[in-house]
């Protein structure tokens, strides 16, 4: 019996060849590159072309230039925020707790003088202690609004401010039993002239010298150079200036207009921006050498004139009644403590003084101080020889008196401290004046010579297309 071939249908073939044949296994998709690596494989292939190679060149000394106009911007308008400090902040504040030492001082100096004069006290003297005390309160209102509360001057603020009340109430005291011709008025008197000097005075020199000293941190923030900006304008230049010589090299052509219009706005940036702050930290300069340094001078010689000037009347006051450890009276004692170092200040503000305006109160000051010594010294024998109301005369008589004598010092003082102040505020407004339209010349000209630069490159890359 025949059968017929085994054969298998060419699908069935191959169904069982791919069933039958062993697997592999599928090869897996190549990993996709970050968008950062794609990045630098672009930029290292365009920097093997030359139409690459401008493209990167050009980008580079764009940001350069941009870069540069930014960092003058902000490191100028740091410089003239601090300027503007000095002149209308810090400065104002120094000068406002100078006024409070020098009203403190001088109310005391007016309390005495009118507890002298009787129980008929005069009505200018009243009238110049209410207006000291209330001159020093409104600066102190002032002054805490200006402070931060963490501060120093914070705590000297709150000091005064609590002190003053009882100073105030202890001359209302010395006065009530002055005029009913108490003798424990003077002992009132005197409880608040150690009040004042104790207490008062101390809070308010550390308040003038907390308030000067923010001062100073605002100067030496205005004049400091901006290196960062020099340093990278001189890049910016150094990069125009290696691209220019590349073209040069590889064109021949001298020069790329786009290329030397960035180069001309950095150069004038550039100069700018040393003129201006070199114009600046001179005029600061003088501001703080010849304004600032005598003002400060100028204040405390007044400051020591007005304690003098109270020490001399307290002398008369307490008629030997305080004594130093050396058995000397106390307030004599302090109050040629005090023309010493008036002295010397006046000596010192002479020196400072830079024009004829300003040295001539100086001398004023200086032969009126000579002359209120010679009268304290009379003053002084005749109340020793026993005759209290022939010193009482030589100290607040209307003719030949050391009080004439210390009026002549404390105007002259109050008039070449005017003249220091002016002279403070012209030199420092004109150094904050020299930083005006930097900031915003500079960031202008970055941008348009940023532009220039990508115009100068991009007609270079059109001659390869």
């Amino acid at each position: 019996m025949a059968h017929p071939p085994n054969t298998r249908a060419p699908e069935e073939a191959s169904a069982t060849a791919r069933t039958s044949a062993p697997a592999y296994p599928a090869q897996p998709p190549a990993p996709r590159r970050g968008g950062w690596a794609e990045a630098r494989e672009r930029l290292r292939a365009a920097a093997t072309t030359e139409p690459g190679r401008l493209w990167i060149v050009g980008t580079v000394v764009a940001l350069l230039v941009v870069a540069f106009g930014a960092v003058t911007a902000w490191e100028v308008t740091d410089r003239a925020a601090a300027a503007d400090d000095v002149v209308s902040r810090s400065q104002p504040l120094s000068a406002d707790a100078a006024s409070i030492y020098r009203s403190l001082a001088d109310a005391d100096t007016a309390a005495a003088s009118g507890f002298l004069a009787g129980a008929q006290e005069p009505h200018d003297v009243r009238l110049r202690y209410e207006a000291d005390i209330a001159t020093a309160s409104r600066l102190l209102v002032k002054a805490a609004a200006n402070t931060t509360g963490s501060s120093g001057s914070a705590q000297s603020i709150a000091q005064l401010n609590e002190q003053l009340p009882v100073y105030n109430g202890l001359i209302e005291q010395a006065r009530a039993n002055n005029r009913q011709g108490f003798p424990v008025g003077g002992a009132y008197l005197r409880f608040a002239n150690d009040k004042m000097t104790n207490d008062l005075l101390p809070a308010a020199h550390a308040l003038y010298a907390a308030e000067t000293g923010r001062l100073y941190d605002d100067y030496d923030q205005a004049e400091t150079w901006p290196y960062a900006a020099l340093a990278v304008g001189v890049v910016a230049l150094g990069g125009l200036f290696w691209a220019q010589r590349r073209n040069y090299l590889r064109t021949n052509r001298v020069f790329n207009q786009g290329l030397v219009a960035a180069s001309a706005a950095s150069v004038v940036v550039l100069l700018w921006l040393v003129a201006a702050h070199a114009v600046a930290s001179s005029d600061l300069s003088t501001s703080r050498s010849h304004g600032q340094e005598s003002l400060k001078v100028l204040n405390d010689a007044r400051i020591n004139s007005l304690q003098a000037r109270a020490n001399e009347n307290l002398t008369l006051v307490a008629r030997g009644a305080v004594l130093t450890a050396g058995g000397k009276d106390k307030y004599d004692a302090d109050y040629k403590a005090e023309m010493k170092n008036l002295v010397a200040q006046l000596g010192s503000a002479g020196k400072l003084a830079d024009d004829s305006s300003g040295r001539t109160p100086v001398s004023d000051a200086q032969s009126s101080v000579t002359e209120w010594q010679q009268r304290h010294a009379t003053a002084r024998r005749t109340d020793d020889s026993g005759d209290y109301d022939g010193a009482l005369k030589q100290v607040i008589g209307e003719t030949g008196s050391t009080g004439q004598s210390f009026d002549r010092v404390d105007a002259a003082l109050e008039k070449a401290i005017g003249h220091e102040q002016s002279e403070f505020t012209r030199a420092a407004s004109d150094g904050k004046g020299a930083l005006t339209g930097l900031p915003l010349g500079a960031a202008v000209l970055a941008v348009l010579g940023a532009a220039a630069a990508g115009v100068g490159v991009s007609r270079r890359l059109a001659e390869y297309r």
